[in-house]
This record gives structure tokens, sequence and C-alpha cells, in this order.
């Protein structure tokens, strides 16, 4: 079983749609996938309309302390290959609860007994440096950056290397990508033609900032069912590519 996180620092950077649409095609690929829901804002948990009440979402403290299996937080998606653990609120206090009751592994032990039933987890994380994101980073295989091209998004990909560095991180499995891309604009073409050299693991292309992106909040599904031709669904299929095939591949 293969974990790719998706995480930035900052809110609003087209994290949430990456991972439902990255975890979309990974399923349709045959690829049996579980997408969790990290962050209590649960944006990806409600892109996905046919997840039932939420009933079954996982209470952060019933999770830290064993009181609830996670196989029993699970919900079909409506989609072949796809099932998601649902956002709960609850997790706000993560950080508190691993504090009180977890310890460095309680994301792995999490995770462990799900490599029975799926080959692919992905994770939306909130945007924090926090100890839920340092067990996070610990146990993804890749963590993928959403990343606009301006210099305060580049910023917050400095304070996220920072923070690998000082918790003794494998640093070699951060991938950023540019995301919300728009060449109208100056900065955003020189950035995209141009990448900073700090940028050593640029995955190819970037998500445009679009429309159609948008609109899956409108229609509560991957961008490629309702704008299979559109730009947006064109350079998430390149982002999967590149995760599925060739130097940047899983594996799976």
């Amino acid at each position: 079983m293969k974990i790719v996180a998706f995480h930035n620092l900052k809110g609003g950077v087209g994290k949430t749609a990456a991972a439902a649409n990255i975890a979309a095609l990974a399923a349709e690929a045959g690829i049996p996938t579980l997408l969790w829901d990290l962050d209590p804002q649960g944006a990806v948990s409600w892109y996905f309309a046919n997840t039932g009440s939420g009933a079954r979402a996982p209470k952060a403290g019933r999770l830290v302390k064993g009181k609830t299996p996670i196989g029993k937080t699970i919900v079909p998606t409506g989609i072949d290959n796809l099932d998601l653990i649902p956002a709960d609120v609850s997790f706000r206090n993560i950080d508190l609860q691993l504090e009180k009751h977890g310890d460095n592994n309680t994301l792995a032990e999490w995770l462990e007994p799900l490599g029975e039933d799926y080959a692919l987890v992905v994770l939306d994380c909130p945007p924090s440096m926090s100890r839920l994101a340092e067990q996070v980073f610990r146990v993804a295989d890749r963590v993928l950056v959403p990343l606009v091209p301006t210099w305060l998004s580049l910023n917050s990909w400095h304070q996220m290397q920072a923070f690998i560095a000082d918790k003794k991180l494998d640093s070699s499995k951060f991938y950023p990508f540019w995301t919300m891309a728009d060449r109208r604009k100056t900065l955003h073409r020189e950035l995209l033609e141009s990448p900073p050299r700090e940028l050593k693991q640029l995955m190819p292309g970037y998500i445009p900032y679009a429309s159609d992106v948008e609109r899956m909040g409108e229609k509560r599904q991957p961008v490629h069912w309702f704008a299979p031709r559109s730009s947006a669904a064109i350079a998430y299929r390149l982002l999967w590519r590149s995760l599925s095939k060739g130097k940047r591949s899983l594996k799976l």
C-alpha cells in the first residue's frame, strides 16, 4: 500500500481539489483507493455527494484512544474502487488528543491494517504545521505540495522546509506542483517558465486557475467527469500520470 498526502501550510491553494481528482483518477485506473479527509473543514468529504449522512465520521478522541476501529469509519463514494473516511469537526483538536493519548506512530498504526483492502491511500491534510502534520510526513510515500506561483506561496514552501529540517524528516518525499496558475499574470508566467532552484522535485505541468475547478463545488464531482476536455482535467491527468508512471512513479 502506498500513501500520498496533499499538504500546504496555506489554505485556499487547490489542495483539496487536487486530492479529490487524483484519488478519483487512481480509482478509475483500477487501483483500490481510500481517500481520508483529515481536514476538519470537510471539503473533500463534501465534494462526493453520495457518501451518506457522515454518521461514521471518526471522532478524533475515540480514534486516538483506540475505541473506534478505523475500518468502521469508511464509507463508499459511489465511484468504483474509491472509498472515503469523512472529516469530523473534532479533528480541529487532534493535536491535543495526540499529545494526551497518542504517540509518534499513531497515524501509522491507523493506516497499517488498511493495506489488506487498498493499494493507495490519499490524505487530504489540514493547512498547518502540527503534530499530525509531522506524522503524515513520516508515514507518506509522497507529500504533494500545491504552490500558487507567487512569492508568498514560495515562502510557505520555505517554512515547510524549515519544519522538515527541524523534525529530521526525509525531504526527498516532498514534491511541489504549481496550482491556480494564471499565465495572464506576469509573475505567474515567469515562475512557471523559470522555477526557483529550490523546487528541485517540481512536478511537471501545472493546475490552471480555471472555473471548472470551482465548479467541482457545484457538481460535487471530479473535474474530468463533467469537463473531460478542459485544461483542468488534462492537468490533473498529467499529475496522476506523473505519480503512476515515470521516475516519480509510486510503482502501484
